[in-house]
């Protein structure tokens, strides 16, 4: 079995990089109460869970999470998969008057940002979009940034980052890993 080159975030390290980017949030919007909070499937939404807990933690007011499928929107569909796995889109609150933060693990090409952007324009028309991630790989193909990174992590294109989140799979952990490694 083979074995990541490196662990790039501990569980503790991915918590306190979250809790790092609800301050960031915070102070740019001046507070939480005109945020939504928006997860891109599938390491996005707990990603946006946990950032949403930790704004009205700190904030003290709700602050409204959905959850995005992008699917119909890649831009690579035909080469994904004959039939490929349709998510719920599920965003149970008007955009309008809103700035969405939208939630993704990690950005790498920022084909799956801009697929979510379309999809999101889609649901409506919020006051203004924002981007957090945990960690930025690098390696651009459109001119997309994050407003909010976890991790900043210059990779090369055989290397994968790896998220593992404990609602997803049991446990938080980022990792990096040769292409060829992957089982």
């Amino acid at each position: 079995m083979s074995a990541p080159k490196a662990t790039i975030l501990s569980s503790d390290e991915i918590r306190r990089a979250l809790t790092r980017i609800a301050h960031e949030i915070i102070e740019r919007n001046r507070g939480a109460e005109q945020l939504a909070l928006i997860g891109v499937h599938t390491r996005g939404i707990p990603l946006a869970e946990r950032l949403a807990e930790k704004l009205s933690e700190l904030e003290g007011v709700e602050v409204p999470r959905g959850r995005l499928d992008i699917t119909l929107y890649r831009d690579d569909l035909s080469e994904v998969a004959r039939q490929p796995i349709i998510r719920e889109t599920a965003v149970p609150f008007d955009l309008a008057h809103r700035r969405v933060i939208l939630v993704d693990d990690v950005l790498y090409t920022g084909r799956t940002v801009r697929a979510a952007l379309d999809a999101l324009i889609d649901l409506g028309r919020p006051e203004g979009i924002q981007l957090a991630v945990l960690v930025d790989r690098g390696h651009r193909e459109l001119p997309i940034r994050a407003d909010y990174v976890g991790k900043n992590l210059p990779t090369a294109r055989h290397e994968v980052v790896k998220v593992k989140l404990q609602e997803t799979d049991g446990h938080d952990i980022v990792e990096l890993w040769e292409l060829g490694d992957l089982q």
